[in-house]
């Protein structure tokens, strides 16, 4: 329970997918969703948050597992060194010239990499935003809706980094606690910014901070937005939401369910998401120079019919 606003039921949770729906709002072809929001005013507005010249990575490192058999993000590699039996034939005497190669084979989604969800990831009654089937989702060719080169120009826009954690009075939250619009309202009051339209939020939890200095947590367990952000985010026209875990509080409170966020914002809304962001530089140097606002510049690699990108989301203080 926060201030005047009493916690959704589930009913009020799977009524959210017909009160919080852009279906037509854009037209009933548009395939951005809440996208839309960033107009070019807000690009402009945008640039002039750099006032500092600062860029931070939001972004994990992506390590090669040790174990490459039993990894789901798996990045194997081969090096060709000079002298390597692979090298081009051309160049084989004087062995002044090498190269290294990479093949890189990952699954972005889940819970480790850094990556960005595009309306196809999620269905709800068999069906995506906007009204599609999800029989437009092939198994060869991918999704040929709403899928991640939907975004190829870009997500250029005013990120609005959320220290809960910090305004929770804590180092972090632990997992399974849910942030409720309360806090994001506490985080504006204290940090004193304010989320306008077309704006991306990014929720810290402290989970970066966590991981590095209490490990991994075991279980399906995590800190993140409750469902009842929902109706803040839309009536706020947030263009685009990021988090330091994969966004749902888990256990989301709701048996039917599983991830509120996940189907509500992708389904109903067109909600892009930012997965498993590493926040702690962010929020390291938005609390050095007092600045909560930055430009934000998301750009998902154009993979052809996918739900998603592995992303290095980069804020410009």
């Amino acid at each position: 329970m926060t201030a005047g606003r009493p916690m959704p039921t589930q009913d009020d949770v799977l009524g959210y997918f017909d009160t919080l729906s852009n279906w037509g709002r854009w037209g009933d072809d548009d395939e951005l969703g809440t996208l839309n929001h960033i107009t070019d005013d807000v690009r402009l507005a945008a640039a002039r948050a750099v006032r500092h010249g600062r860029s931070v990575s939001c972004a994990w490192e992506v390590a090669v597992p040790k174990d490459m058999e039993r990894s789901t993000t798996a990045c194997p590699r081969s090096a060709d060194m000079p002298g390597a039996e692979n090298m081009p034939a051309a160049f084989h005497k004087d062995r002044r010239w090498g190269f290294s190669s990479e093949r890189l084979g990952l699954t972005f989604h889940g819970n480790s990499l850094t990556h960005l969800d595009s309306p196809c990831h999620i269905f709800w009654d068999g069906t995506m935003y906007n009204g599609r089937p999800h029989s437009l989702v092939d198994a060869e060719t991918g999704s040929s809706w709403a899928a991640v080169t939907a975004a190829a120009n870009g997500i250029l826009t005013r990120g609005v980094l959320l220290d809960v954690a910090g305004a929770r009075g804590g180092p972090w939250l632990e997992p399974g606690e849910g942030v409720v619009p309360g806090d994001l309202e506490e985080a504006e009051r204290r940090q004193g910014v304010r989320v306008r339209p077309g704006d991306a939020v990014l929720l810290r939890t402290g989970y970066g901070r966590a991981r590095r200095e209490a490990g991994e947590p075991g279980g399906f367990r995590q800190a993140g937005w409750h469902a009842s952000c929902l109706p803040w985010l839309h009536e706020r026209q947030v263009a685009l939401i990021a988090a330091d875990t994969p966004q749902d509080v888990q256990p989301s409170g709701y048996e039917d369910v599983l991830m509120p966020v996940h189907a509500v914002g992708l389904v109903a809304m067109g909600l892009w998401l930012v997965d498993n962001c590493d926040l702690e530089a962010c929020w390291a140097t938005a609390a050095e120079l007092g600045q909560w606002d930055f430009h934000l510049a998301v750009a998902p690699v154009r993979f052809a019919g996918t739900s998603g990108s592995p992303v290095n989301p980069i804020a410009t203080f």
